[in-house]
């Protein structure tokens, strides 16, 4: 077995120990190289489980979170989903993976571009990458089957929840500050909202409004 591909495995052995156990969300993982997403000084340490600094002072997330994340929000084949938070592109691209139509924004149009240019090597023709303040979601594509946030707010915005299709399910990060974040899941019914709490994590805040480099 080559050094490259004991890495891989240990990857997927990392995530797994974590609690990611959905066998297609495994797969995807498999079929996803992280490296793809980060550049520089931190490409040799893709396969670690740990979150990486990428540009603009954001954040690829730690690979066992991404599955954790995906696993929760149950993407099915013919879901159309919308992510906020394209940052790297890495999820965005897990996602496609799961579902049959990806949408994904960010406020910085230099991320969303690197995002795009990985999805176009990588023959993803089924995510679309818009640069836009997230916390306001894509009303000219709602509603949404799942809906992904990946950057904390201090409850989950209205307009994302308007979004979200009867029977939908969303997750996201909400605290006031990076060091008491919890991770839930919103369930919409016919009725209103249900929200379970997941576990504790660490995300970059929700920021509304456009990025500088924009």
């Amino acid at each position: 077995m080559s050094p490259e591909a004991e890495r891989k495995m240990q990857f997927l052995y990392a995530v797994r120990s974590k609690g990611v156990t959905d066998r297609r969300v495994l797969m995807a993982m498999e079929k996803i190289d992280r490296a793809d997403f980060i550049q520089g000084f931190f490409s040799e340490r893709a396969y670690e489980d740990m979150p990486l600094p990428i540009a603009c002072g954001q954040t690829i997330s730690q690979p066992s979170v991404v599955g954790l994340m995906t696993q929760a929000l149950d993407v099915q084949p013919r879901d159309t989903v919308l992510e906020v938070g394209t940052g790297s592109g890495y999820q965005a691209a897990i996602l496609s993976q799961l579902a049959r139509r990806i949408y994904t924004v960010d406020r910085h149009k230099r991320l969303v571009q690197g995002a795009r240019a990985v999805f176009d090597k990588l023959d993803l023709a089924n995510i679309t990458a818009f640069t836009a303040d997230g916390s306001f979601g894509l009303p000219d594509q709602a509603p949404f089957d799942r809906i992904l946030v990946t950057a904390a707010a201090e409850d989950p915005p209205g307009p994302l929840l308007a979004q979200l299709r009867v029977g939908g399910v969303m997750v996201l990060p909400v605290g006031q500050s990076d060091a008491v974040q919890r991770l839930i899941r919103v369930k919409r019914g016919p009725e209103g909202f249900e929200y379970d709490e997941l576990r504790a994590v660490r995300f970059v805040p929700l920021v509304e409004g456009l990025g500088r480099d924009t």
